[in-house]
C-alpha cells in the first residue's frame, strides 16, 4: 500500500507540473501576443498619422503646382489604399506604394523654390520626417515582438502548447527586398 500511495503522489506531482508548465506557456503567449498587438497599434497609429499629414502637403504643393495632377490623384489612391489594408502584408505593401508616391510628390515640390520656403510646406515636411521616423521606429519593435513571440510559439515545446492554445506565428511587417537596394549611381 506505502509503494501505492508513493507511485500515486509521483503522479500527481507530474500532472501538476506539466499543468503549472502549461499555464506558465499560456501566459507567456497571452503576454507576447498582446506585446505584438500593441506594437500592430502603435505601427497603425503612426501610419493614421502619416495619412493625416498628406491632404495638408497635397494641398499646399497644389497651390504651387496645380498642373501636376496625376502624381495628387497616385498619391490620393496610395492614401486610400493604406487606410483601407487590413493584414500587416497589405498595410506593408500599401506604405510602399504610398512611400512612392510621396517621393514622386516631393520630387515635383524641387522645382519650385518658392514652395520650398513656404512655411506651411516646411512645417508639414518638419511633422512628415518626425512621422517617417515613428513608422520606421515602430515597425522595428513591432518585428522584434513578432521574434520573440514567433520563438515561443514554433520552439520546443511551446509550439506543442502553442497548438492546444490556438496561437500560431505573427507575420513580420516586411519591406520590398527591392526597395532596401541601394540606387545605382552613373555619373
Amino acid at each position: 500500500m506505502g509503494k501505492f500511495l508513493a507511485a500515486l503522489a509521483v503522479m500527481f506531482a507530474l500532472l501538476f507540473g506539466v499543468i503549472g508548465y502549461g499555464v506558465s506557456q499560456y501566459n507567456t503567449m497571452v503576454e507576447l501576443s498582446t506585446g505584438v498587438e500593441e506594437s500592430m497599434g502603435n505601427i497603425d497609429s503612426s501610419l493614421e498619422r502619416r495619412a493625416d499629414l498628406i491632404p495638408n502637403l497635397v494641398n499646399t504643393v497644389k497651390g504651387y503646382a496645380a498642373h501636376e495632377s496625376g502624381v495628387f490623384k497616385e498619391v490620393a489612391e496610395a492614401r486610400k489604399a493604406l487606410m483601407s489594408a487590413g493584414s500587416i502584408q497589405e498595410k506593408a505593401q500599401a506604405n510602399e506604394a504610398l512611400s512612392g508616391a510621396l517621393g514622386r510628390l516631393l520630387a515635383i515640390s524641387e522645382s519650385y523654390p518658392e514652395l520650398k520656403s513656404d512655411k506651411v510646406y516646411i512645417g508639414l515636411m518638419d511633422e512628415l520626417a518626425g512621422t517617417e521616423n515613428r513608422i520606421s521606429y515602430a515597425r522595428d519593435q513591432y518585428n522584434a515582438k513578432v521574434k520573440s513571440y514567433n520563438i515561443c510559439v514554433k520552439g520546443f515545446p511551446g509550439s506543442l502548447f502553442a497548438r492546444q492554445f490556438g496561437y500560431e506565428a505573427a507575420e513580420f511587417f516586411k519591406v520590398d527586398e527591392k526597395k532596401k537596394a541601394v540606387p545605382k549611381v552613373d555619373l
